[in-house]
């Protein structure tokens, strides 16, 4: 049987709407339970060690002139960043030495000190397939119709302009920006920031406060919980993409009130993002309009990675449903993705952007976008609408969703657990081991494959995961050059028959040579994940 808002779906949107997700297995949450247990073990034998200058390894030990000092962190986050995060360090933050295109070119370097520190070798690891950067629509290039606008607009502006919009940094380009932004989206009015993240954080506290209610969706990024937090509005959680719990808490709302007084809310904002950057899911965004419209609340999408991404026109999860843009009250989207630039934007109704300009933090305090930037922003989007005079936005947006298709289509027919939508170009592999999680990494750059790697406390503690990100740039036999080495993470099947055999896939070994030099040369205790034959 459906429910309403199903059937509501169903007839709103008449294509499949396909989106993979499983529970972790219990055998591999225990096994992986026992993982980071054996890890946080170890983690404590170190540590007492090191307070009795037992284990010479000096840079995991407080300097002594900085023993009264107040602690930087919390004891967790303390102990977890010196005995886990410490191991795998090296697979995050490794530089680049050129375009972050489908390929790119990486710094080598090393680390004498189990990744406390590293060491440029002065080598570079050439022609790296990029999995990923947010390049969806392969716009981060140095050539090109793009490219070759910036280099005019720096010739024309410069590249900083030393002020607010508010004060003398608003240049003409930046309006014309703002004006072609609305006229993509399809509402009114537009305002663009330098940050997307600030265009969250700092304009939620703008548009809700103390007597106000915000819905968030468990899963919302970072920026959306920080700007939710500072805004002082009460914060309720429903899961994710759950309408049945986003209803009750609608409903709970009405009938309740604020807190003690019983008052009505001010105002109830539902906070959604379109694609969900670690699950790869799509918000079922007719159905939240539906409640939206019947419980008289307004509707926040946060689409950074989804606009460009999405729909048929590339104008974002809006677009794919088909749906009216005056529908959603808060249009949010970023340009660092789709766009290959920087920065974030803000649409709707005229009324509501006028607003912002008055009271965000991020409108008055902030300097003004670069105007190369500006520009890359004009002509990519240009580009994707077709005002070029040529068909390369519409072959991007094609060849990004037949990459997408063929990836994920790919992945599944390896046996491989993936998260998220069919058409969402965000594809979550799932590792579940903590061991997994920097063996994958650098296996994948041995091969000269570029990844991230994901973990706790970014994601749950059993649910560790490769993070892909297709891109219109990336060609078939690069995305074949990727699938191939993942192979090797056979356990990952979704095969339930599969999982016995994990007992013998992951073994411990510690040698007792390891043990003796513990206690001289401060090597770390490896994992050994065996592949099973």
């Amino acid at each position: 049987m459906y429910t309403q808002l199903e059937l509501l779906f169903f007839i709103l949107y008449k294509k499949p709407f396909v989106e993979s997700f499983e529970e972790t297995p219990l055998l591999v949450a225990v096994l992986t339970y026992m993982g980071y247990g054996i890890l946080t073990i170890f983690g404590y034998l170190r540590d007492f060690l090191r307070h009795w200058g037992i284990e010479r390894c000096h840079v995991a030990r407080e300097r002594e002139e900085q023993k009264d000092f107040v602690p930087l962190y919390q004891d967790f986050e303390n102990f977890y960043t010196r005995n886990l995060y410490m191991r795998i360090r090296d697979n995050w933050n490794r530089p680049i030495c050129s375009v972050p295109g489908a390929k790119m070119d990486l710094v080598e370097r090393v680390s004498h000190d189990y990744n406390w520190t590293f060491k440029h070798t002065g080598k570079v690891v050439k022609d790296v397939i990029n999995m990923g950067s947010y390049n969806y629509l392969g716009f981060a290039e140095n050539t090109g119709a793009c490219a070759d606008a910036a280099v005019e607009a720096t010739h024309k502006y410069g590249v900083g302009v030393g002020s607010t919009r508010c004060e003398m940094g608003n240049l003409d380009i930046h309006e014309e920006m703002e004006q072609l932004v609305a006229r993509f989206l399809g509402v009114e009015s537009s305002m663009a920031f330098g940050m997307g993240f600030a265009t969250n954080s700092m304009n939620i506290p703008a548009l809700t406060g103390k007597g106000c209610l915000i819905l968030s969706d468990e899963l919302n990024h970072a920026s959306l919980v920080l700007g939710a937090r500072l805004s002082g509005s009460t914060i309720r959680v429903f899961k994710h993409n759950n309408m049945q719990s986003l209803e009750k808490l609608l409903r709970d709302a009405i009938v309740h009130g604020q807190p003690r007084t019983h008052r009505p809310w001010k105002k109830i904002l539902i906070v959604v993002e379109g694609i969900y950057s670690m699950e790869g899911s799509i918000v079922r965004l007719p159905e939240i309009i539906a409640l939206k419209k019947r419980y008289k609340a307004y509707l926040y999408l946060d689409e950074a990675h989804s606009i460009g991404a999405l729909g048929p026109n590339g104008r974002g999860v809006v677009d794919y449903f088909g749906l009216d843009p005056k529908d959603v009250d808060i249009m949010m989207g970023t340009f660092t993705k789709s766009f290959g630039a920087a920065g974030g934007y803000i649409g709707g109704k005229k009324e509501l952007i006028d607003y912002l300009r008055r009271h965000s933090h991020s409108a008055l305090y902030a300097t003004s976008m670069s105007s190369p930037v500006v520009q890359q922003i004009i002509t990519s989007m240009r580009i994707i609408m077709g005002e070029d005079g040529t068909t390369l936005g519409a072959d991007r947006l094609r060849q990004l969703s037949e990459n997408t298709t063929y990836f994920r289509r790919k992945l599944h027919e390896m046996g491989f657990i993936i998260y998220g939508n069919d058409d969402s170009p965000v594809v979550p592999l799932m590792l579940y081991m903590p061991a997994k999680i920097g063996a994958f990494g650098r296996e994948m750059l041995k091969r000269n494959i570029g990844t991230v790697v994901v973990g706790f406390p970014a994601t749950p503690i059993i649910e560790s995961r490769a993070r892909f990100c297709v891109s219109a740039a990336h060609t078939r036999e690069m995305l074949d050059t990727v699938s191939h080495p993942t192979s090797c993470l056979k356990q990952c099947q979704k095969n339930p028959l599969n999982y016995p055999y994990l007992f013998q896939i992951i073994q411990i070994r510690i040698r007792v040579k390891v043990l003796k030099a513990l206690f001289y040369h401060n090597p770390q205790i490896h994992l050994y994940v065996w592949k099973q034959n």
